[in-house]
C-alpha cells in the first residue's frame, strides 16, 4: 500500500514532465506563432484575414468557395479567377496584391508581383524550396518523385530523367502519340453527322493511353488500374484540402503530430490508405513486368530509370522505391495536366470559329487533309502554337506555385498566384480576351514582362515534360481538326474549378461535325 502511495506522485511527475512541454509547444503553434507573425507582417504593411484558433481561415475559405461554385460564367468570359479562387479575389480586394492568410496553423503569404516571382523561381542557391505539402498528396504523386525531391537528390533525378525527354526521344514518342490518337479516332468513326461528345472524358482517356504507351511501354488497358486509382485518390485529396491540417514537418510542431487527424482511422483516411496500397501494387506490376522481360529494358522513361538501378555510381542511380514514385508522378502529370490543356483549348476554339478555321487551313497547308502528321510537321504550325500559349495563359492547368523560404522557417509558404496571367498592367487592356496573336513575336515579347507566362514555371525547376506536353497537344488537335468541326453544345456550363488542376466542373460537351 505504501509503495502504491509512493508511486502515485512519481507517476504524476512523469506525466507532468511529458505533458507540459507538449502543451507548451502546442500553445506556441496555435497561439503565439500566429500572433507574432501577424504583427511582424503588419509592420511591413502586409495584412490579411484574421487568424482563428486551430482552423485559421479554412471555414471562411470553404464558405466562400461553396457560394462561388453555384455560379456559372458566361462562356465568352475568360475572367475565371473570381470563380476558381473567390477567397483570394476577396482578400486581394481588401488587403492588396500581397497578403497573409492561415491554412489551419500554417501561414501562407500570397504574392503576384512578377519581379519577385522571377527571383523566387529562378533562385539556385536553395533559399526557396518546394513547399511541404499534405501527406495525402504525396500518396497521389509520390514523395520521392521529381516534383518534391530537393537538393542533390533533385539533381540526381533530373540528370537521370533528362534523356527520356531529349529531341530524339520526343520524335520517337510522336509516332506513339499518333498511333494512340488514331485508335480513339477510330472509335469516333461512327460519327456520320453532328453528334455530341464529352470531350474532357475523351481527352483523359487519350492522354492516359499516350503516357502509358510512350513512357512506360504499356497501354491504357494495362495501366487502367493506376489511372482509376489515381482518379479516386485525387477526389479524396481535394476533399482533404478543406480539412484542418496540423503540420508535422517542423521541429516545433512534432508535439501535435500524434493528434493530427491524418493519423486517425477515419473512413476518409482508411479509403486513402487502401487506394495508396492499391496504386503502389498497380505501379509495381508495371515495373515488375519490365524487369521480368529479361531483355534490354528499352529506352523509354521506364527503361531509362530501370537501367539506372544497375549503375554503381550513386549520382546516376535510382532505387526501386524512387522509380515507383516517379511512375506515379509521370502517370498523373502525363494525363491530368495534358487532358486539361486539350479541354480548354477545344473550348476556346469551339467558341472562336474564326481561329478554328485558321488552324485548319494551316494544318491543310502544312500537313494536308489526309496525311498523318509527323514530328517535322509541328514546328511549322505557328498559329497552333500561339493558340496553345494563349490557352495556357487563360486556362493554365496549374493555378499557383508554392515555395518555402529556408532562411526563415517561421515564414511559412509562399504561394505564387497565377492571377498575373490576366493582369491588364502586364498583358494590356485585352488581357481577359482570347487573342493568340499576342504571341506572334514569341513568348518573351507577348507582354510587358519577358517572364509573364508561367504555365510551366521557370528557372531550374521548370517542368521537365513541357515539350512532351506541347507536342502531344499538337498531335491530338491536328488530327481532330483534320476530321471534325467543333462547336459548343447548348448543354455546356462554363464553370472552371480548381481540383488540384483547373478542370471544367460540368465537363465539356462539344458537337462534333465530320468534315
Amino acid at each position: 500500500m505504501e509503495l502504491i502511495t509512493l508511486m502515485n506522485p512519481i507517476l504524476a511527475l512523469l506525466v507532468l514532465l511529458f505533458v507540459v512541454p507538449k502543451m507548451y509547444n502546442a500553445l506556441i503553434i496555435l497561439v503565439w506563432q500566429p500572433f507574432v507573425l501577424t504583427r511582424r507582417f503588419k509592420k511591413q504593411g502586409i495584412s490579411g484575414p484574421k487568424y482563428r484558433f486551430l482552423y485559421g481561415n479554412i471555414d471562411e475559405i470553404n464558405k466562400i468557395k461553396r457560394e462561388s461554385h453555384v455560379s456559372v460564367l458566361d462562356p465568352n468570359s475568360n475572367d475565371i479567377f473570381p470563380r476558381t479562387f473567390p477567397h483570394y479575389q476577396q482578400w486581394m480586394t481588401l488587403y492588396g496584391e500581397t497578403f497573409l492568410y492561415w491554412n489551419g496553423t500554417e501561414p501562407m503569404l500570397c504574392i503576384s508581383d512578377l519581379e519577385l516571382v522571377k527571383q523566387i523561381l529562378s533562385n539556385k542557391s536553395g533559399l526557396f524550396v518546394k513547399s511541404k505539402i499534405r501527406p495525402e498528396l504525396f500518396k497521389l504523386v509520390g514523395m520521392k518523385g521529381l516534383v518534391f525531391v530537393e537538393g542533390v537528390d533533385w539533381v540526381r533525378h533530373r540528370r537521370i530523367l533528362n534523356p527520356a525527354f531529349s529531341i530524339d526521344r520526343l520524335k520517337i514518342m510522336t509516332k506513339v502519340m499518333v498511333e494512340c490518337t488514331l485508335r480513339i479516332l477510330e472509335e469516333w468513326s461512327d460519327v456520320k453527322r453532328e453528334q455530341k461528345m464529352e470531350m474532357n472524358r475523351e481527352f483523359r482517356r487519350l492522354t492516359a493511353d499516350i503516357i502509358a504507351t510512350a513512357a512506360f511501354g504499356s497501354s491504357y488497358n494495362e495501366g487502367i488500374e493506376v489511372f482509376r486509382t489515381q482518379e479516386e485518390l485525387k477526389k479524396c485529396c481535394v476533399r482533404c484540402l478543406t480539412n484542418v491540417y496540423i503540420p508535422g514537418t517542423r521541429q516545433d510542431s512534432q508535439a501535435l503530430v500524434s493528434c493530427s487527424p491524418r493519423y486517425l482511422p477515419t473512413p476518409s483516411n482508411i479509403r486513402i490508405w487502401k487506394l495508396d496500397r492499391k496504386m503502389k501494387n498497380s505501379v509495381k506490376k508495371v515495373v515488375d513486368s519490365r524487369l521480368a522481360s529479361k531483355q534490354d529494358y528499352g529506352d523509354d522513361l521506364l527503361g531509362i530509370m530501370l537501367k539506372s538501378c544497375e549503375s554503381e555510381k550513386k549520382e546516376t542511380k535510382l532505387s526501386i522505391e524512387e522509380i515507383i514514385d516517379e511512375c506515379k508522378t509521370f502517370f498523373f502529370g502525363g494525363y491530368e495536366t495534358n487532358s486539361n490543356l486539350l479541354t480548354w483549348t477545344t473550348m476556346l476554339l469551339s467558341l472562336h470559329q474564326d481561329w478554328q478555321e485558321k488552324l485548319r487551313d494551316e494544318i491543310f497547308q502544312e500537313c494536308g487533309k489526309d496525311k498523318t502528321p509527323d514530328s517535322d510537321t509541328f514546328s511549322k504550325l505557328k498559329l497552333m502554337n500561339m493558340v496553345f500559349l494563349e490557352s495556357l495563359r487563360l486556362y493554365g492547368p496549374v493555378s499557383y506555385f508554392s515555395r518555402d523560404a529556408t532562411k526563415d522557417l517561421t515564414l511559412g509558404h509562399l504561394k505564387i498566384l497565377m492571377k498575373m496571367h490576366s493582369d491588364k498592367a502586364v498583358w494590356g487592356s485585352d488581357a481577359d480576351k482570347f487573342n493568340p496573336l499576342r504571341f506572334e513575336n514569341g513568348v518573351s515579347r507577348a507582354a510587358k514582362h519577358p517572364n509573364a507566362l508561367l504555365a510551366f514555371s521557370m528557372g531550374p525547376r521548370a517542368c521537365i515534360g513541357q515539350n512532351f506536353a506541347m507536342i502531344e497537344a499538337k498531335v491530338v488537335l491536328t488530327m481532330i481538326l483534320q476530321r471534325f468541326r467543333l462547336s459548343l453544345s447548348g448543354e455546356y456550363k462554363h464553370a472552371p474549378v480548381d481540383h488540384l488542376t483547373l478542370t471544367p466542373q460540368y465537363g465539356l460537351p462539344v458537337m462534333l461535325q465530320p468534315l
